[in-house]
């Protein structure tokens, strides 16, 4: 649901906000124009206690953002932490694609659209986590479904690290807070401990199988959902097809340790899928290499197609055989008559040209 805000002025002097795109606990976001570049963006708007008590999670949603290089994750233009030029806000790229949440209101995704948005994901996620970030939140609302790329049917984009935090510092909530959405957290996340990259491979597990199956693994209250998963694991049903049930539940396992990595979900995903995530790894840290990871089994990575590969195979043998027939007439291993002539095999097209551009080259 969209709306004007309040105030359509100018923030900081430059970002003219129009309609409302979402909202949250701490934030809105908005469309806006930014008027001195003449761009569309969207602008992530804290409410004024998000200065207050909750300022250190407003710097670390925005250094964390600002610090990641990915074509997955949303990126950050611009930011003000101070309130010198209003409340803070954080100025991003503009994505007109819809929120996974709600794509799925029309229905769930087919097993192949789920594959290409699940190897997506792990892709951003083995990215994040080498970077040491834990992005805590991660469900439909905070996945955005861009323009299509080639062969692909959208190119899935992460956002609002807004609960992220680095692996192994400081927590940035109050002692017993728990924080992230309910339907979506790890049994460790409902019980107030410690989360680490395996929590956010289970928060991806949930969001697949209802991508999958259209409905989400545990529904109701805050509280209750959270509870549930602390009592029985996700109902995964036993008829998803290619192979889904048992990666779906790996993902899902209560033993954090027993997940498998994003790396792992990642390449399983191509592997069974044949399909491949975004294009190029950008460095995860200052110093690395960026790599393209396009896996010799998924489109992108095939040079041929089926009938040019049938083809090749079939020029392959012939000029086998016109080889051998060489090595059996050559001069002076005659058999037979005198000067014989040899029979080549008659192929037509392209193939019979070079054959027949051979037979001259020798003859």
């Amino acid at each position: 649901m969209t709306s004007n805000p309040a105030d359509p002025g100018l923030l900081a002097g430059r970002y003219r906000l129009a309609e409302l795109l979402g909202r949250g606990g701490m934030a809105e976001v908005y469309a806006a124009e930014d008027e001195v570049l003449r761009r569309r963006v969207a602008v992530k708007v804290f409410r004024d206690h998000a200065a207050g008590a909750e300022a250190p999670r407003v710097d670390a949603e925005i250094r964390t953002i600002a610090g990641l290089r990915h074509p997955g994750v949303v990126t950050v233009f611009d930011a003000s932490t101070t309130g010198a030029d209003g409340p803070p806000y954080i100025v991003m790229d503009l994505v007109p694609g819809p929120t996974l949440a709600q794509r799925l209101t029309s229905g769930p995704l087919t097993s192949a659209d789920t594959a290409v948005l699940g190897s997506q994901l792990a892709d951003v996620l083995t990215h994040v986590h080498a970077a040491g970030i834990v992005h805590r939140d991660l469900k439909p609302a905070n996945i955005l479904l861009d323009a299509p790329t080639a062969g692909a049917p959208f190119t899935a984009k992460l956002t609002d690290f807004g609960i992220a935090r680095l692996v192994d510092s400081a927590r940035l909530t109050t002692v017993g807070l728990t924080v992230g959405t309910a339907g979506y957290l790890s049994p460790e996340q409902a019980l107030g401990e410690p989360a680490g990259p395996p929590s956010d491979l289970y928060s991806l597990g949930l969001v697949l199988l209802e991508c999958l199956t259209g409905r989400v693994a545990f529904p109701g209250s805050g509280v209750a959902a959270a509870g549930a998963r602390l009592h029985r694991p996700p109902e995964i049903p036993a008829d998803l097809p290619d192979g889904w049930p048992a990666l779906l539940a790996a993902m899902t396992a209560r033993d954090p340790a027993a997940r498998p990595t994003a790396e792992q979900v990642y390449q399983q995903l191509v592997a069974r899928h044949h399909t491949a995530a975004l294009p190029v790894d950008q460095p995860a840290s200052p110093g690395s290499e960026p790599t393209r990871r396009l896996p010799a089994s998924s489109p992108a990575a095939r040079v041929t197609t089926a009938p040019g590969r049938r083809l090749l195979i079939a020029a392959g043998a012939v000029l086998l055989l016109v080889v051998l027939l060489l090595l059996v007439v050559r001069p002076g291993r005659h058999y037979g008559s005198a000067n014989p002539t040899p029979s080549y095999p008659s192929v037509s097209g392209s193939v019979g040209q070079h054959l027949r551009q051979l037979q001259g080259a020798v003859g």
